[in-house]
């Protein structure tokens, strides 16, 4: 099972490579990983995509991360109310025909072109990790000629505001 993984860790040197180091002693697959500073001066944020097999190695996994001295908090947020999102840059070949046929593919996925050569297109997309997939695999036919994605970065949604149900004094 896919697990979002969010780690708040003290923005130090070695910090990247000592978590990575850890996760691959004890083989757990990183799907993708995003790491950048918080809203704290000298904490980062890393969001690790990882695949793992069932809850036991999933409890394994947030008590490594835990005991990791730069690590201050560990969250699952897979099955949580959050926000997630992915960009890509994608360079297909095309000229002509195949650049207005590319423009009408990506248009609905609020994709922008940003380089333009002669012989290829730049296109730039934001979204979840499906919209994205999604996008690849409709120009994969155009002759995908370099990709690149930022891997998925993620934290939870805003708390949403209780709704009360209010009994009205007044029938009608």
């Amino acid at each position: 099972m896919r697990r979002i993984i969010i780690a708040t860790v003290q923005n130090r040197g070695g910090v990247l490579n000592r978590i990575t180091g850890m996760l691959n002693k004890r083989q757990f697959n990183i799907e993708s990983i995003s790491v950048g500073t918080s809203e704290q001066e000298g904490i980062s944020k890393m969001t690790f995509v990882v695949e793992v097999s069932d809850s036991q190695k999933l409890e394994q996994l947030t008590k490594q991360l835990n005991k990791q001295i730069d690590v201050l908090k560990v969250s699952d947020i897979t099955d949580k109310a959050m926000v997630a999102r992915e960009l890509a840059l994608i360079k297909v070949g095309g000229s002509g025909q195949l650049r207005s046929e590319v423009q009408g593919i990506i248009t609905p996925f609020r994709a922008s072109i940003i380089d333009v050569s002669r012989d290829s297109l730049t296109i730039q997309v934001t979204g979840n990790p499906d919209k994205v997939e999604a996008l690849i695999t409709l120009l994969r036919p155009y002759g995908i000629k370099d990709l690149t994605r930022t891997g998925v970065t993620a934290f939870l949604r805003g708390q949403q505001p209780q709704v009360t149900e209010i009994n009205s004094a007044f029938s009608i």
